[in-house]
């Protein structure tokens, strides 16, 4: 249903940029204005509500963050700090000299002190820590990225699978409307023939059962239709008692043989880049942990002033450089390097493991869509059949030639038929979202 957005009043100038970027992302999240919704129009929908997406999204830029902190490790830091201190007394120098005792003016004029220093230090060695640092770092990018991927794709998955539901069961209930109109106008007939004792009652009690039946299947198609709508409205970010108009998805047409199908995937698949992206940014992490043991070298330079009133100055520069090298640390840095590497070895036997999954789920997703294209195929014969029979069965029976339970009997087969032709089409429509899904393509 499309829905009418107000008129907005006129806004000075300075609004106009900022606003207008916000009113452009809310005009491509909503539906377009001819009413109906493409499964385009969902996806989008569902990409500017879903908070998981959104989350995945916040994830990334806070890798990104990290990865770019981790970087700006190479460059200069700069730290400055200062102070005043309050003494009860400033001390003097009291020296023995040959000449006889001396003793200075006090230090501090007013028994107190300030004093401030600044300094800039670089690293120059750190025996591939700060390395180690960056790649992993790098690496938790790229798998945030991978894992971003991943739930843009799972969303998108269940948004067709949510929206193929309404449609699926919409023709069910196009069906049982179909069944109940049929038993409806047989068991009318029926109840004419009855009125001038042509039948016996029995046909008229079986008839007013069937469209008993067909009744309450038809409110349970009903109830079916609004949780499947109710579904795919939460999905999209909707109210969930909206009833919007939804045009049958152009499902995507994934060819090519079942090996070149699971190579595509292993190449594509975000779960594969994600586990790949830990796998390297443990072996990153554990080589900066194992650097802490190693030597450590950086250059400083610095400035400091010391407020007093006997040394011939009060600010003073310096550079210098700084080795650093943990020689003895209990065996913690091996312990927590051993742990690092044996979280990179699972990680990889997890990746093997996903990538026999993978197959697999490629070789389901294209059998799935093979047996639903057949079994799409046998059922336009049957319910061109069952259709015919129900025409030949309620020309019998008004003829007298044919009994009652040939027509109901005719009824049910054509329910059926009707049934699982749309099954079939709409496993197919499935079917192709999964095995996209399985090769890396939503």
């Amino acid at each position: 249903m499309a829905r009418a957005i107000p008129a907005q009043p006129r806004q000075p100038a300075r609004w106009t940029h900022r606003a207008g970027g916000a009113l452009l992302a809310v005009a491509f999240a909503l539906p377009r204005a001819g009413g109906a919704e493409t499964l385009a129009d969902a996806w989008r929908m569902a990409m500017h509500t879903d908070g998981t997406v959104a989350a995945a999204r916040d994830d990334l830029a806070a890798a990104r963050a990290q990865r770019s902190a981790a970087e700006r490790g190479r460059w200069p830091t700069l730290d400055v700090g200062g102070g005043y201190t309050q003494l009860n007394q400033s001390p003097i120098l009291d020296i023995q000299t040959p000449n006889g005792p001396f003793r200075s003016p006090k230090i501090w004029r007013h028994d107190g002190f300030a004093s401030a220093a600044a300094d800039l230090s670089i690293p120059v060695w750190t025996s591939g820590g700060l390395a180690g640092s960056i790649g992993a770092a790098r690496a938790g990018a790229r798998g945030a990225a991978a894992e971003e991927r991943m739930t843009t794709a799972d969303v998108k998955l269940a948004v067709a699978e949510a929206y193929v539901g309404v449609l699926r069961a919409r023709s069910a209930l196009g069906v049982a409307d179909s069944d109940l109109a049929s038993l409806r106008a047989h068991a009318a007939d029926v109840q004419v023939m009855y009125d001038k004792q042509a039948v016996a009652k029995s046909d008229l009690l079986s008839a007013e059962v069937a469209l008993a039946n067909a009744e309450q299947s038809h409110l349970r198609a009903e109830n079916a239709v609004a949780i499947a709508t109710a579904a795919y409205n939460r999905w999209v970010g909707e109210p969930l008692d909206r009833r919007p108009q939804l045009i049958d998805p152009s499902p995507p047409q994934t060819s090519g043989s079942l090996a070149a199908l699971v190579a595509q995937a292993d190449a594509r698949r975000p779960e594969v880049a994600a586990l790949d992206a830990l796998h390297a940014r443990l072996l990153d992490s554990a080589r900066a942990e194992r650097a802490q043991g190693r030597p450590q070298i950086a250059l400083h330079a610095g400035y400091n002033h010391f407020d007093n009133q006997i040394l011939d100055r009060q600010n003073f520069a310096s550079v210098g450089v700084t080795l650093k090298w943990r020689l003895f640390a209990s065996g913690q840095i091996r312990e927590q390097t051993d742990a690092i590497d044996e979280r990179a070895r699972a990680a990889e036997r997890r990746l093997q493991d996903l990538r026999s999954k993978i197959a697999l789920e490629v070789r389901m997703s294209l059998l799935n869509r093979d047996d639903a294209a057949a079994r799409l195929r046998a059922t336009a014969v049957a319910v061109a059949q069952a259709k015919e029979n129900v025409r030949v069965a309620d020309e019998l029976y008004r003829s007298g030639l044919g009994t009652n339970t040939q027509v109901l009997e005719a009824d049910a087969l054509r329910t059926t038929a009707l049934t699982n032709r749309d099954a079939a089409k709409y496993d197919l429509v499935i079917a192709d979202f999964r095995l996209e899904r399985a090769v890396g393509g939503l």
